[in-house]
This record gives C-alpha cells, sequence and structure tokens, in this order.
C-alpha cells in the first residue's frame, strides 16, 4: 500500500495512474470502489478482491473520514486485506491532502478520544510525499523534455513560477487568475464557496445556498448594481474552464438513482439541486487565503436554511461556534440533532454548560447518551467524577467503553490520576487497556517512571532560554504552513510543553514559542494563561498581539464570566453580528 500526500494539482492521481499503467499487460484489474458511496462500496466488497488487484482510492480521506465510525471500519478491512498473505499480490493506491494526513496521523493526547486509531495504524510507513515543485535534476529532465518535441511542457517551462510545473500543467495559475479578476457578482460566489468548504459543507454545494450567501460579500454598491440575471451571468462566467478542462465552479449532474426492488430513495431535501463544485486548487486556496476570516451574516443565515445532511450541519455548528457565533450554532447543533446527530445534543450540553446552566446541559448530555452517544455517556461520567459520584462515574464510563468508546475509562483514569489517587488511576487503565485503548496504560506507565526518576533528583531549575531547551528544528504550526486548523490543538506543541510542565516556566515557554515561531495560537493560549492568572492587562495586551497576527478566535480569550461583551469586541477586527450583541447566554 502507498498513498501519495500532496497539495492540489501537484500530480499525485497522475503519478498513480502512470504507475499502474504496466500491470495491464501483466493480467492485473483495477477497482476503484465509488457507488452508492466510496466508504459504503469498499466496505461492500473488500473482502471479494481477488489476487492481482490495484484497489483504487483515490482521495482516500472520503473512505478513511467517512461518518459514524464507518472510516475505521475500512481501514481495518484494508489493513485485514494486505496482512492475508493468501489473497496477494495485490497493490492498494492512494492520495491525500497534507491537512487529512495531519488530522490522521497526529497522536491524541492521553486520554483523549482517538477518533483515527484504524487510520493511523494502517497508513504508518506507507505515506510518500509529494514536493510542491519540481527540484533542479526534475526541471532539468522536463526542459530536455521539452526540446525534444513536448509542447505542453515547453509552455509549462515558460509560464511556471519556482518550479510549480504540474500546477500549471494542471491550470492553478489560471484558476486563481480567473478568481482574482471575477465580477463582484461571480466573485462572492467563489467566496461563499470557499467558505462553505473550509467551515464543513460540501462538496456538492446547491445553487440556492450560494446565492443566498452571496448577498453580505458584496458591498452596498456592488448589490445596487446587481441585474436581475447576475446569477446566471456569474454562474456562465465560472463554468469555462481553463488548461486541464477544469472551472471555477462547476455544475454536478447526480445520475439517476439504480437501487434493488424496494429500497427506499433518498427524500426530495437530499437531491434538491442543482449543485455546484468549486475548483479542489480554489478550495484550498480558498482555506489558506480566508482561514482567519468569519463569513458574514448572509452566510449563516443561508446554511440553517438550505443544508440538509446532519453531518454537514454540525460541522458548521462546530465551526460557528469556534467564530463565537453562538446563536447559529445552537440552531444548527438542534437541527443536526433534530435529524438523528445524537453528537450535535452532547454539542448543545456543552454550550449549556459554559453559561452556568448544568441542569439544562445535563438534561441534554442524557437524551443524548439514550439515542446513542458515547460522546455524552463519558461527558456525563466525568461530570460525576466532578461531584465526586466516583461510583456512577466508573459505571457511565464502562457503559461508554461498552458502547465502543474504548477511551472513555482511559479519560476517567486521567482524572483520577490529576486527583492524586495513583491507585485508583493505575486500575481504570487497565480496564481501559481491556476494552481496546492501547495507550491509556502506556501514558500512565511513563509518567509513573518519569515521577519516580524525578522523585529521586535534585528540584528542577527553571527552564534557560537556550537551543537545548527550545529545539530550532520545532515544527511549524499549521496555520504557518497555511493549512486549515479547525478546532484541532496542535499536539505537537502541547507535547513538548508537557515536558516543561514541573519547571515552573510554562508561561515563559510558551511566550519563548510564540516569539520564535510567531504562531498565533500559543499567543491565543497564553492569553488565556493570563486570564486564568487573574492578569487581565497582560491578556489583552497578548490578545491584542494575536489579533494583530490575523487571528479572529483570540476574542473569546477575554469573555470574562459575568461582564460585558464590550471589552473583547474592541479586539474583535472583524465586527459582531448585524444585530448587535447578543444577550446572555446567546
Amino acid at each position: 500500500m502507498v498513498v501519495l500526500v500532496g497539495s492540489s494539482s501537484t500530480g499525485k492521481t497522475r503519478a498513480c495512474w502512470e504507475a499502474v499503467q504496466p500491470l495491464s499487460a501483466a493480467g492485473w484489474t483495477l477497482w476503484h470502489p465509488f457507488d452508492p458511496t466510496r466508504a459504503e462500496a469498499a466496505l461492500a466488497d473488500l473482502e471479494r478482491v481477488a489476487p492481482k488487484t490495484v484497489v483504487w482510492l483515490n482521495e482516500a480521506q472520503h473512505y478513511l473520514d467517512a461518518d459514524q465510525g464507518v472510516g475505521e471500519r475500512v481501514a481495518a478491512a484494508v489493513h485485514t486485506l494486505l496482512t492475508d498473505r493468501a489473497r496477494g499480490p495485490l497493490l492498494v493506491l492512494g492520495t491525500l491532502w497534507p491537512q487529512y494526513e495531519y488530522a490522521y496521523t497526529i497522536a491524541p493526547r492521553p486520554g483523549a478520544f482517538d477518533r483515527y486509531s484504524r487510520v493511523r495504524e494502517l497508513l504508518a510507513g506507507r505515506l510518500v510525499t509529494v514536493p510542491e515543485t519540481f527540484d533542479a535534476a526534475a526541471l532539468a529532465e522536463a526542459a530536455a523534455l521539452a526540446k525534444a518535441g513536448d509542447r505542453h511542457l515547453a509552455d509549462a517551462l515558460s509560464r511556471a513560477e519556482d518550479g510549480r510545473l504540474t500546477q500549471d500543467l494542471a491550470g492553478a495559475p489560471e484558476l486563481l487568475r480567473r478568481y482574482r479578476n471575477a465580477t463582484p457578482g461571480a466573485r462572492s460566489l467563489l467566496h461563499a464557496a470557499m467558505d462553505a468548504r473550509r467551515l464543513g459543507a460540501g462538496p456538492h454545494l446547491s445553487l440556492v445556498l450560494l446565492t443566498d450567501s452571496a448577498q453580505d460579500y458584496l458591498t452596498d454598491q456592488e448589490f445596487d448594481a446587481l441585474t436581475d440575471d447576475w446569477a446566471e451571468l456569474a454562474l456562465a462566467e465560472l463554468a469555462k474552464p481553463v488548461h486541464g478542462d477544469e472551472a471555477p465552479l462547476r455544475r454536478i449532474r447526480h445520475r439517476a438513482g439504480r437501487r434493488p426492488p424496494g429500497k427506499p430513495s433518498p427524500g426530495p431535501l437530499a437531491t434538491a439541486g442543482p449543485f455546484y463544485r468549486l475548483a479542489d486548487y480554489l478550495e484550498q486556496h480558498g482555506r489558506a487565503e480566508r482561514r482567519m476570516l468569519c463569513p458574514p451574516a448572509s452566510f449563516w443565515h443561508a446554511v440553517h436554511d438550505h443544508i440538509v445532511l446532519p453531518k454537514d450541519l454540525e460541522r458548521l455548528a462546530d465551526s460557528a461556534r469556534a467564530r463565537h457565533r453562538l446563536q447559529w450554532a445552537q440552531h444548527l447543533y438542534q437541527r443536526a440533532a433534530d435529524a438523528g446527530r445524537s453528537y450535535a445534543l452532547s454539542d448543545l450540553a456543552h454550550m449549556w454548560e459554559d453559561v452556568g446552566d448544568r441542569a439544562r446541559a445535563t438534561h441534554l448530555a442524557e437524551v443524548a447518551a439514550s439515542a446513542g452517544s458515547t460522546y455524552a455517556l463519558t461527558w456525563l461520567a466525568e461530570g460525576r467524577e466532578e461531584a465526586g459520584d466516583r461510583g456512577e462515574a466508573e459505571r457511565l464510563a464502562q457503559l461508554a467503553a461498552d458502547a465502543g468508546d474504548a477511551h472513555a475509562l482511559g479519560r476517567l483514569a486521567w482524572e483520577r490520576r490529576q486527583a492524586g489517587d495513583q491507585a485508583e488511576a493505575a486500575r481504570l487503565a487497565e480496564l481501559a487497556a481491556d476494552a481496546g485503548d492501547d495507550t491509556a496504560l502506556t501514558w500512565f506507565e511513563e509518567m509513573e517512571e518519569r515521577a519516580t526518576a524525578r522523585a529521586g533528583s535534585a528540584p528542577p531549575a527553571r527552564l534557560a532560554y537556550d537551543s537545548a531547551t527550545i529545539p530550532p528544528s520545532f515544527p511549524l504550526h499549521p496555520y504557518e504552513r497555511g493549512e486549515e486548523c479547525g478546532l484541532q490543538e496542535d499536539y505537537r506543541v502541547a507535547e513538548h510543553l508537557t515536558e516543561l510542565e514541573d519547571t515552573g516556566a510554562v508561561a515563559d515557554a510558551r511566550l519563548l514559542l510564540a516569539i520564535d515561531t510567531r504562531d498565533i495560537r500559543v499567543l491565543n493560549d497564553l492569553a488565556r494563561l493570563m486570564q486564568q492568572e487573574g492578569d487581565w492587562a497582560e491578556a489583552e495586551r497578548l490578545a491584542h498581539l494575536a489579533v494583530d497576527a490575523g487571528d479572529t478566535l483570540v476574542v473569546t480569550a477575554l469573555l470574562k464570566p459575568g461582564s460585558e461583551y464590550g471589552k473583547a469586541a474592541r479586539l474583535w477586527p472583524y465586527g459582531l453580528d448585524p444585530d448587535g450583541t447578543p444577550t446572555p447566554p446567546w
């Protein structure tokens, strides 16, 4: 198995296709599961894969990130296929964008829910990074081919900058030019599509969603100048293909469904259209260019009115909550819950807990738990643990573990360790390991070894700011790499700071990291730390630094419980909702 990891238009799919061509003459078969969905097709037929088969998992996130745990089952099925010697020889080929590779392979914090454990095991040792640019040797080879008569390479070499040859061949520069020179109406549709994709919708976006979202992306003058047929003109402009037959925004046509007799067809809302898809390169460009921008009010109105898939609703609710659009988050979570997403009720419970309504939060969590949310069971267990009801906490965590959340007991073990009850923490870590949480016992043993080593040594000295403390090769934060972080924490930062917890210099270390890497997420974390310590002047200073660097999320660091929203509003670079400051709780 080989999975190529690279940005859009770097040649991943083409490289795979060229690699398998010789296998056809040797009697190999290529299989690309895609119907009715890619993940469902893979699960249904992986066990029937015969020797001398190429399993083609292009854009592997559609298989490995499938909802309701299906992605983990696909990963397990592929792993079983690869380890069954009787079914070889065979080849599994896949492609991934870097942000998906990062999400799948980063290890979770101790005790945290591990959503991609099977996926991470499957991908270990099987990832190959595709470079963004051609190096000198590759450019020389391309130049030789161009001189020998390859007109496409010759044209690309005359235009490509910094060795970005495959992007030129795929039409990326022309896509960017069309985006930057688009008419106001067309540009507003592209911005709406970019924001919808990066915040959780799609990839197929309905026309009514795009046109309703687009209004507030236009200035008053641009909006007044629109003609009655502006949407048709804008869509026609964006449908014209560039090099490689890619269009900035193209119409998606769905074939008529072919289902066995008696199988229900999707409801009318699920097939309402027409639908459009944003070009991959523009989607990735939008994630980088607009990653710090919060969409306008028309966007939230449109997604609330026109998004129907429960999974998309929940992701958009997460995005609204992260951007302090709490009213919209509440309504989107509610719609997702009404559509059967029990985890959305758990998120609603957290929102009510954040504003101090523990009774309402507990009620929602109990409803979510009864609907099958292991996350809600774990949350309830943690609440009972905080209340001192250890027996009920363990019972709920065990229920969550029995229902498939192998990490529920591990998180409870972590709570017991934080409370100083080492014996109970060790017992629960063993139970978690028995339930399938292989990391729980490992991190507990490592921390015990670390504590034993510290007990026999001198008290640690205050951290010195030198190269031995902060490695010069400390990895860039995803924001600095231009990736979309969403709600994920940078666990590599957290892992490094774990070593500094007992030195008494965590705040100084975070500040040094912020200075050395210009990491706005670290500035955000440090502002919150200063808030917790009661140093509001320093918190506001650091928050200003983060805002100046482009962070639109740090505003929440200065929402002091019980205070007005005014202090936070001063730091909010894009303004609050048009209807003014929300009345608590939302």
